[in-house]
């Protein structure tokens, strides 16, 4: 879904960067690539105190869309990426997707800005599956009880 809204609406802005995978890579990388996908190459930063100081003095006069996908549990990323809303110019826009939504209370989000996504049914689980899996809609026979415990085991 957020890779979706990404597609749909980065050409809007004056600058776009999708971060995939928060939680389990480095903050300095993270920062390096909202850097440059939003200036270009001129940017580079070692450490993440100085990714905060960069972020917030290159791109707090920028409309950005800023996608944070699967923060997981790490509000130090978080915080670190996109601490308040003044670093970043007005009109820009931040998703945040996390499974924990303790994280997004944390960092201040309200509750009228989250959205849910519901758990798909056990046939819709399916048929996402096996176009993923198969590029067909159906499972294949010889699959299909191992397809149906994976589908379980994830939710």
């Amino acid at each position: 879904i957020a890779k979706d809204i990404f597609n749909s609406i980065s050409s809007q802005f004056e600058g776009s960067c999708f971060l995939s995978n928060v939680g389990e890579t480095p903050l300095v990388e993270l920062q390096n690539t909202l850097l440059l996908k939003i200036l270009g190459p001129k940017v580079v930063v070692y450490s993440d105190g100085e990714g905060i100081i960069k972020i917030k003095q290159r791109l707090r006069s920028k409309r950005i869309l800023l996608i944070l996908d699967d923060v997981g549990s790490k509000r130090a990323q978080l915080d670190k990426l996109a601490g308040e809303v003044d670093w970043f110019g007005l009109g820009s826009r931040i998703i945040i997707t996390t499974r924990d939504s303790k994280v997004l209370t944390s960092h201040g989000v309200v509750d009228d800005l989250t959205y849910e996504v519901k758990e798909l049914d056990r046939k819709e689980a399916l048929e996402l599956f096996c176009w993923n899996a198969f590029k067909r809609d159906k499972p294949i026979d010889d699959f299909l009880k191992l397809m149906l415990d994976a589908i379980s085991y994830v939710g």
